[in-house]
């Protein structure tokens, strides 16, 4: 099920519980996968990559009108942790600009796009939005850019490959700008650390099981210095960026001090930190701006 209502955003259209007959009929191979909770509601097993990705795209289909399929073993985020993302940031820009910004005059940097390619997706179809993503992995972006195809979302999302794996925005066009950027970091340090997470969280919920139930590459959940070392490259790198607003999911409450330490050696930065509830886990996206 998703997320308790009153953790999602108010827009979020997977505020209450899934119509899993109207998810189903869409989507049918998600039949297999239902089971009935000790309440007796319908679900799936989240243990099973398999099942959590057959309701992501039933999910896509049914609320959003995004036709969605995630070859192998990328990562397959939940979805409505996804687009209360793109919601929150629709606030930020909102509180700048006096209204909700609907439509392709603004443009989204997505850090990281991923084969999933969920932001720019959900963005283009909740608000307009154009996206330009960046991705260092090829084969990634060749799956992205099927997706964008698939959904005929060609003139509003455009992938870029980000061919050094040091660098956060080094090799944009310098013509490119931007209203607000978004990135979901890979937040782990190590794969033994993303396994060692995955079995504390199949404990909490009292599950056997050893598997990522969201799957991911390499790049997609773990690098050197996990999220921290990823967030502050990209605080040091901002200044350089013709961006409005800068946002990071950051997925551990103990990152939280050496960001903020490296914000404040910028100068005239406004910091803003966003709650947000997704299920078992509590995250909160960073924001930072030099435009007051």
């Amino acid at each position: 099920m998703p997320p308790h209502k009153s953790e999602l955003h108010p827009r979020n259209r997977n505020n209450n519980l899934y119509d899993f007959k109207q998810l189903v009929a869409a989507t049918p191979d998600l039949a297999k996968y239902l089971t009935t909770t000790p309440v007796g509601t319908a679900s799936v097993d989240f243990s099973n990559p398999i099942a959590v990705k057959t309701l992501n795209k039933a999910i896509l289909k049914v609320y959003y009108n995004i036709h969605w399929n995630l070859p192998g073993d990328y990562l397959c985020p939940p979805i409505p942790g996804r687009v209360d993302y793109i919601h929150y940031i629709a606030d930020l820009l909102e509180a700048q600009m006096g209204l909700i910004p609907r439509g392709e005059q603004i443009t989204v940097l997505d850090i990281g796009v991923g084969a999933n390619c969920i932001y720019p997706l959900l963005g283009s179809r909740e608000y307009g939005w154009r996206f330009v993503g960046t991705e260092i992995n090829p084969e990634a972006i060749s799956i992205a850019k099927n997706l964008i195809k698939q959904n005929e979302l060609t003139n509003s999302i455009e992938i870029l490959h980000q061919k050094s794996p040091a660098s956060i925005f080094e090799g944009l066009p310098k013509d490119l700008h931007f209203d607000i950027s978004m990135c979901n970091p890979p937040f782990h340090a190590s794969h033994t650390e993303a396994m060692e997470g995955t079995k504390r969280k199949w404990k909490n919920l009292r599950i056997k099981s050893n598997q990522l139930n969201f799957g991911g590459h390499e790049n997609e959940l773990w690098c050197p210095g996990g999220e921290v070392a990823f967030i502050t490259r990209m605080i040091k790198e901002s200044p350089n960026v013709k961006c409005k607003w800068f946002t990071t999911l950051v997925s551990k409450e103990t990152s939280l001090p050496d960001i903020y330490k490296a914000l404040n050696k910028l100068k005239g930065v406004e910091v803003r930190t966003i709650p947000m509830g997704q299920g078992q886990k509590k995250s909160r996206i960073v924001a930072w701006t030099f435009h007051h």
